[in-house]
């Protein structure tokens, strides 16, 4: 078995030979830790001095830190060496050329479109509340005028998660919700996910909504009209035209849909508003007395409105885009555009 002794001979002749033998400058990183690093060759060989008879200790430990010294000092001049000759291997740069540019994230046009959305009706003095995404069926659907058996529940098509809970299939449970805490006057909007078995290219099963309304003494169908006709006028323009058409809705009564000018043909008919000229964008109507009473409030001292709204369907006409799967399949190219 070689001595200490000769084993740091033998490191010193091998190092040496492998240090002259390097051409490229990118070479010299594996020889360093090879030998020089904090596990290399050398560091091992002196982690066993302890084992030398203490009488050698001194000269070999000299011996060590002289061939570690020179080495260190070839390993310095070879790299001078190679960088100086062009064996370098690292890449040389034009400072000329312009930089990359780092890209900003941005957020998701449905956020966008529902931080507009809740803007525009925080600047008409409503207040945004947040409710669960998982639903009590009574909020859902009986407080708001839907007992078992309505055949509007067929209109939701819900997901249920046990007989009593669901994903909730609009954010106006938020309605019953606030109106069974606090007392008139409320106004207040309700922003959230809401979930249906629908799919297509106008549907999916997680979209999202705004739900809002107002309780006080002496509302009118008036107001609700004045309010919806600020909110459409700031999202859109402000000559777009505006109508009302009679619908039916559990919770609202009398009820409206309400409809703007087509935004891709501008009111002269074309395939998305099906030659009409008009384009549905929310529901809405007067509450109706029987959800006051679910409350505990008195129908005939307090009256009020209410309004629903996809912000998805908002996107989609704000934006001119035609499937609404394109909000969530994720393709950079379509989400950069916002």
């Amino acid at each position: 078995m070689p001595s200490m002794y000769d084993e740091l001979l033998r490191l010193k002749t091998v190092a040496g030979e492998e240090l002259s033998a390097i051409t490229q400058i990118g070479e010299l990183e594996p020889f360093r830790v090879k030998y020089l690093g904090r596990k290399g060759e050398f560091t091992l060989v002196m982690r066993q001095l302890g084992q030398a008879p203490p009488e050698e200790r001194p000269r070999l430990g000299q011996l060590a830190n002289e061939i570690k010294q020179d080495l260190e000092t070839a390993f310095a001049a070879q790299e001078s060496r190679l960088a100086e000759s062009g064996g370098a291997t690292h890449a040389t740069f034009d400072l000329t050329l312009p930089g990359r540019t780092v890209p900003f994230g941005k957020l998701h046009p449905v956020t966008q479109v529902m931080d507009a959305v809740c803007a525009i009706f925080e600047g008409l003095g409503f207040a945004v509340a947040e409710g669960p995404d998982v639903e009590v069926d009574f909020y859902n659907f009986e407080a708001l005028n839907i007992p078992p058996h309505h055949p509007a529940r067929a209109m939701h098509d819900t997901f249920y998660v046990s007989d009593s809970l669901l994903l909730r299939t609009h954010t106006s449970p938020m309605q019953a919700r606030i109106m069974e805490k606090e007392p008139p006057p409320l106004r207040m909007i309700a922003p959230g996910k809401v979930y249906r078995c629908d799919s297509d290219i106008t549907h999916t099963p997680m979209f999202h909504q705004v739900e809002g309304f107002l309780v006080d003494r002496h509302i009118s169908f008036a107001d609700l009209k004045g309010v919806l006709s600020v909110f459409i006028t700031k999202m859109f323009a402000e000559n777009t035209p505006i109508r009302f058409r009679p619908s039916f809705f559990p919770f609202t009564e009398p009820s409206a849909e309400v409809d703007i000018g087509c935004v891709i043909c501008g009111g002269k008919g074309c395939r998305v508003c099906k030659n009409t000229g008009w384009l549905e964008i929310l529901g809405a109507g007067m509450i109706d007395p029987e959800v006051f009473k679910k409350v505990g409030y008195d129908p005939e001292e307090y009256s009020g409105f209410a309004f629903g709204l996809g912000i998805e369907r908002i996107a989609m006409l704000k934006y001119g885009i035609t499937d609404i799967r394109l909000f969530y399949e994720n393709d950079l190219r379509f989400l950069s555009q916002f």
